[in-house]
């Protein structure tokens, strides 16, 4: 029997995905991660290195995927924002990994990933604000970090709404 590399990587990525969100980087288990891919924790070893390299890619690939469906519109951060919740509420996958990812490598580090799309939206920010198109009232940074955070917060909070962090942000950039 051939084995299609491809699609085992892919059962193996999507098993990692829901036991990483469950359970995290320590408690997450590579017995069950096989098992649910219906693979032998052997592949795992083989295509990703050891379990934490696959937690690396499964994160990498979730902040691709909400990097690609929210595109950054500095002239639009209210709507940014908007996507954003939007994202988060089809991908709550994310917020999971990325919590965990905090709680155990620290605060302070973030992922290559995360580090990577962080970079290029601080950047286009900072172009509009050069170009007068978006307020220079905090640095391009900051503004960034504002605008993720309200949507996060908005979507982790029962009592916000996707229409309160859109207006949030409106009243934080006019």
């Amino acid at each position: 029997m051939v084995r299609d590399k491809e699609a085992t990587k892919s059962k193996l990525l999507d098993a990692a995905l829901a036991e990483f969100a469950a359970h995290g980087i320590a408690g997450a288990r590579v017995d069950r991660i096989a098992a649910k891919a219906g693979c032998n924790k052997a592949m795992i070893y083989a295509y990703f290195g050891s379990k934490e390299e696959l937690f690396d890619e499964v994160l990498k690939i979730q902040i691709s995927l909400v990097h690609e469906a929210t595109p950054l519109t500095p002239d639009d951060l209210p709507g940014f924002a908007g996507r954003l919740y939007d994202t988060y509420a089809r991908q709550p996958e994310l917020l999971r990994l990325a919590g965990y990812h905090r709680l155990e490598s620290g605060f302070e580090e973030i992922s290559k990933a995360e580090a990577e799309a962080h970079a290029l939206k601080v950047a286009a920010i900072e172009e509009a604000q050069r170009d007068g198109r978006v307020p220079a009232d905090f640095g391009a940074e900051e503004l960034l970090n504002l605008v993720v955070h309200m949507s996060i917060l908005a979507f982790s909070t029962p009592i916000a709404s996707r229409d309160l962090v859109v207006r949030s942000v409106e009243k934080l950039v006019s």
